[in-house]
Parts: C-alpha cells; structure tokens; sequence
C-alpha cells in the first residue's frame, strides 16, 4: 500500500445514527486529508432530537481538537436551522470556543454555496416529515431565498434513511424540481444523494445541492486545498480551486 502524505485533517461532527456521511467523504475527499469523525446523539427526525444532540456539540469539538483537525463542520441541516436565522452562526461559535478551530454547519454550506452560485429561487426536496420542513423552508426564505417549491419523502427513523439508496434521492430530486426554480437543494445527511447529484444535474440543466456534498464543500473551502473534485457536481468540482 503506497504512503501518502496527509496534509490536513478535517473534523466532521455526524449524528449518531449516521451511517452514510463517513463513507461518503471518506470517498470524495482529496488523498492528502484525513477524516477524523465525532458523533453527537440523534436517533429519530425530530424537533426533541435535534434540540438535544447540540448539548453535545461542546463536547465532541473539543474531542476533535485533541486530535488536532484543522476544521470541525456539523454536517447536519435540521439541527443546525432550528432555530431560524443566525442560530447556525450560534453553532459555529460554540463549536469554534470549544475547539479553537475554524467551524461551519450544514446550514451555513447550503446559504454559501448559493450565494456563490447566485442563486436566488430555489426547490427543496427533503427525506424527513413535513413538521421538519417547515423549519428549513422558513430558514432559506429568512436567508433570502424564494422556495417556489419542498417536497417531503416522510422518514423519522434517521437509521431507516441510511439504508435507502440512491434511487429514492434521484426521484425526489425530479419530483421536487420546478421551471422557476434555478437550484434545488436537498438537506439531509444520512442518505445516499452525493451518487445522483452529476445525472440530476444533467437532466434538469441546473445546480443540485445536496447536505454532504456542501458540507465537504465548505470545509474544504475553509481549509484552502484549492483541488476540485469531480464526479458529484458543479459545486465540487468548480468551486474549490484556488
């Protein structure tokens, strides 16, 4: 096995019940980072859950600073937009005391990256329950955003997600997508979406944003790599070279 050389480290807080994040960045990341993974409780899909695992979020910063990341990223949408606009900034400082390190959320990637792309109106198409979305559609509008359109596929059980394929992400892709809209973006962790994002990006001509991949984006953003990376969409693989 040929040694290479890890240059960076990059700290990524999933929930417990997670099982699709560390495979997929471990995947998509450059060969010269690391992943090194703290884990905050979250079982089901709720508002109680996601309220709960931030008591962690301290606690497992700090644990990723003993293995001295050069970033920490809250690679979770829900519970890093629950409590309107500004509460992801909230997180970010929290996580940033506890660690000493550059941070960001979930939330804060999918505001960033369309901005960057200068997008303005958008389609949301989302694993969880309705009662989940209202907080995400009222998040991006409060953002500055005009959600012409969510759609819902209805999962609570987060370990039920994770053990749905790609499939299921490209449907509601499809399905959640409009004329009007000029990106859609899928929050979400722990399902298989990062696979589609190339082929929904060719079928609908327009930016696909899904929660993994712009929580990769943002990290590596902060931690200046400058290396684009192909194969799951415009975002990767154009937006992070120096």
């Amino acid at each position: 096995m040929a040694y290479v050389l890890k240059t960076h480290r990059f700290g990524l807080l999933t929930p417990s019940s997670n099982t699709t994040q560390e495979p997929e960045f471990s995947a998509a990341l450059p060969a010269s980072v690391s992943l090194h993974t703290g884990r905050v409780s979250y079982r089901e899909i709720t508002p109680e859950e996601q309220d709960r695992c931030v008591l962690e979020l301290e606690q497992e910063s700090r644990k990723l600073a003993d293995a001295e990341v050069d970033v920490v990223v809250f690679a979770a949408t829900a519970p890093t937009l629950a409590k309107g606009k500004g509460y992801d900034r909230e997180l970010i400082k929290r996580m940033e005391d506890a660690s000493g390190r550059p941070a960001t959320t979930a939330a804060t990637a999918f505001v960033d990256a369309l901005s960057l792309l200068g997008v303005t109106r958008i389609a949301i198409g989302a694993p969880w329950s309705k009662t989940m979305d209202k907080p995400m559609v009222e998040f991006m509008q409060a953002s500055g955003f005009d959600v012409v359109h969510s759609e819902v596929v209805g999962f609570v059980a987060s370990i039920e997600l994770g053990r749905v394929g790609p499939e299921t992400a490209y449907e509601l892709g499809r399905r959640a997508d409009r004329p009007d809209a000029e990106a859609i973006i899928m929050p979400g962790g722990n399902w298989a979406s990062m696979p589609v994002v190339e082929k929904l990006e060719r079928e609908l001509g327009k930016p696909v944003l899904v929660n993994n991949a712009v929580s990769l984006w943002a990290g590596l953003r902060l931690l200046k790599t400058g290396i684009g990376i192909p194969g799951y969409g415009r975002l990767l693989r154009d937006h992070l070279a120096a």
